[in-house]
């Protein structure tokens, strides 16, 4: 299964705010969420400011924490999920671990409850997990991060009659920063791209992602479900299971 963890958004009630299904969750001024192994909560980014959105609070809580934010998107029925990922060679308190674990996104969930709080977000339910094997990449950094690694890519505009290109990621030589290349796998028996290189600029990419491998010796931990299987979740701050 991948590591996710969900939370309900805190309903405010007469004495108290109490979180879906009864558990009360107080929060002091000041007070460090459960779980976070002892991180300070992130400072809150003044309400009202023009500059200031969601994403901006999601962002700065997430790097804030040690975590990078690799996507952040609202669902329909209030649903905000966000997925994170570990820094290569940033040391974690919640472990060892090649990949993000569950604690890892109890520690984000957690953090983020408080953040969305302060700063008035508006939310229904707060879903944190790993970006999976597919994982996007969306900046410069990400692209530097999985070099050597098989990426599929869609362009903005077609090339040679085609937007949808896969093969292994290379900084083109000598180029500037933003400038890339694939060397291409082949595409079918009649494919004869293999051997040749498809040159690109991050500013012509519509979409990229990383090509799972498969280990069919066991799912990878850390990586997200595969569609229509059920998420790993967790009661709401406040709650206890019953």
């Amino acid at each position: 299964m991948g590591e996710r963890f969900g939370s309900d958004k805190l309903r405010k009630t007469r004495g108290g705010r109490k979180a879906a299904g009864g558990g009360t969750k107080p929060r002091p001024a000041g007070a460090r969420p459960s779980g976070a192994a002892g991180a300070a909560p992130a400072a809150p980014v003044a309400r009202g400011a023009s500059d200031v959105s969601w994403h901006g609070v999601v962002q700065a809580t997430v790097a804030g924490l040690g975590y990078e934010l690799v996507d952040a998107e609202r669902a329909p029925r209030g649903l905000l999920q966000v997925f994170i990922d570990r820094v290569p060679g940033h040391p974690y308190p919640t472990g060892e671990s090649e990949s993000v674990t569950v604690d890892d996104c109890e520690v984000v969930t957690r953090q983020l409850q408080y953040a969305l709080e302060v700063d008035g977000v508006d939310y229904a339910r707060l879903e944190v997990s790993s970006p999976g094997l597919d994982r996007p990449l969306k900046t410069e950094a990400d692209y530097e991060r999985f070099t050597g690694h098989t990426v599929q890519l869609a362009l903005k505009q077609p090339f040679m009659g085609r937007k949808n290109w896969q093969g292994v990621l290379a900084r083109a030589e000598g180029a500037e920063p933003g400038h890339w290349s694939l060397l291409l796998a082949p595409q079918g028996s009649k494919d004869q791209a293999q051997g040749q290189v498809l040159g690109f600029e991050l500013a012509e990419v519509r979409e990229a992602k990383l090509v799972p491998v498969l280990d069919f010796k066991g799912r990878r931990p850390g990586v997200r479900p595969s569609e229509g299987a059920a998420p790993e979740t967790a009661p709401a701050a406040g709650e206890t299971d019953r």
